[in-house]
């Protein structure tokens, strides 16, 4: 039976739903990390001149338009399917970059990069909902969590990588690169036409559009208006009754993200004013740490389905919470390379075994709507975590960031371990 089980997984990461999320997603993720990392930030400052606040403005902006539509574009995708949603969503992405290209003004940048965000917002949420639906009768979907994260991995990585080998080719022709990232964004949209249109919530049944027939445009319109808000009524009375969850869930999804926060803003200020790291070393760095998270993903991914949740996020919240207590107190590059493979081990536990947790907490009824709420809950920890993070770096120390979020992390342990008692022992 656990053959006959694996074999049916390994042929649901192979179909063509899964095998093209995994495309958008890797070239979203692409899309976002050569603008956000290795673009925009150059090309706002030294080559139109403008202020860092305005960038940190316009890059927030990306930020909000990508998680606040999340739950929003989540109820959409079950209506619409998944075809519609994501080649409307991902036609503002080519949208975005053509105004980056073709405008100088902080004004239009900031609306793209706005844009850029609401392009993107659907994507984790249709991804999470498609990836639980194809999970088969018991959820199995480990191995298909750790090859979602992969895929987001591999582009972010991949993006800021190449980019900078264009940027040196061609002598900093930013325009160049616009247009290579247009096309991107043109696949984007021809691959997400090849998605399946399947509705699995119609907004209204086939007698009430027949019924409209002989009726008038404002009637028609009025009568639809009239069942799009009784269908937005009927989905929050849904998930209010059907998401049973214990409170502890809401403040763990928020950490998830706020561990990252609470990094991100510090990290190479620390390896470079504090360990005194040369840039090329720094690099080789961060390819060690995410070449190993990613080739650990799969792996976690197939054991998380054998063995369950449980002992992959135990063990990888208390090897990330001692790991990070630890990196802010070692200065031997080669103790620093091994605690940054560590943190990316626990992070290859941590990353499909947490979303496959959270699937099985989300009933079958409004996945896509709870997926795009736990998302944006999720995501929300990555605006409070750089402003608590830059007063810890300023007030405390430079150590005092990477000591919070071993606590957060050693908080997220514990949480869990009620939560894996109180939900499912099996987990």
């Amino acid at each position: 039976m656990p053959q006959a089980t694996g074999t049916a997984a390994v042929r649901r990461l192979r179909s063509p739903f899964f095998v093209g999320l995994l495309m958008i997603l890797f070239l979203v993720e692409f899309m976002k990390g050569s603008l956000l990392v290795a673009v925009l930030p150059v090309y706002m400052k030294n080559s139109l001149g403008l202020s860092a606040h305005t960038i940190g403005i316009a890059f927030s902006l990306q930020y909000i338009g990508d998680n606040l539509f999340r739950s929003p574009f989540g109820w959409i995708g079950e209506r619409l399917g998944y075809r519609k949603t994501m080649a409307g969503a991902l036609l503002m992405t080519v949208i975005a970059v053509s105004i980056i290209a073709f405008s100088s003004g902080a004004f239009w940048l900031a609306i793209a990069c706005f844009i850029l965000g609401l392009g993107t917002s659907p994507l984790w949420p249709t991804a999470m909902t498609g990836t639980t639906e194809i999970s088969g009768p018991n959820n199995s979907n480990g191995q298909a969590m750790g090859t979602l994260e992969m895929a987001s991995l591999a582009g972010t990585g991949a993006g800021p990588i190449v980019m900078n080998f264009l940027m040196d080719r061609t002598d900093k022709n930013y325009h160049t690169a616009f247009l290579i990232l247009i096309g991107v964004g043109v696949i984007l949209v021809l691959v997400a036409l090849m998605l399946p249109s399947k509705v699995r919530i119609p907004i209204h049944s086939a007698a009430v559009s027949a019924s409209e027939a002989g009726n008038g445009f404002f009637s028609v319109m009025g009568h639809k208006l009239g069942h799009l808000l009784l269908s937005v009524k009927k989905t929050l009375y849904e998930v209010r009754n059907t998401l049973k969850v214990s409170w502890m869930v809401y403040p763990a999804l928020f950490l998830q993200s706020f561990v990252l926060g609470l990094l991100s803003p510090v990290i190479t200020l620390y390896v470079q004013n504090e360990l005194h790291i040369s840039p090329n070393m720094y690099s080789l760095l961060l390819v060690a740490g995410g070449g190993i998270t990613v080739l650990a993903l799969i792996p976690c991914g197939k054991l998380i389905d054998r063995f369950g949740t449980r002992p992959f996020l135990n063990s990888g919240f208390l090897l990330a919470a001692f790991s990070l207590s630890i990196f802010s107190m070692v200065h031997s590059l080669v103790l620093v390379f091994v605690f940054v493979c560590i943190i990316g081990v626990s992070y290859a536990m941590i990353l499909p075994g947490w979303n496959t947790f959270v699937s099985h907490l989300i009933p079958e009824g409004e996945r896509g709507a709870i997926w795009g709420f736990f998302l944006t809950l999720q995501g929300s920890g990555m605006v409070v975590g750089p402003i608590v993070s830059g007063q810890l770096w300023d007030r405390l120390g430079h150590s005092s960031p990477f000591l919070a979020s071993a606590i957060v992390m050693a908080m997220l342990f514990v949480i869990h371990f009620i939560l894996s008692r109180r939900i499912n022992p099996a987990l």
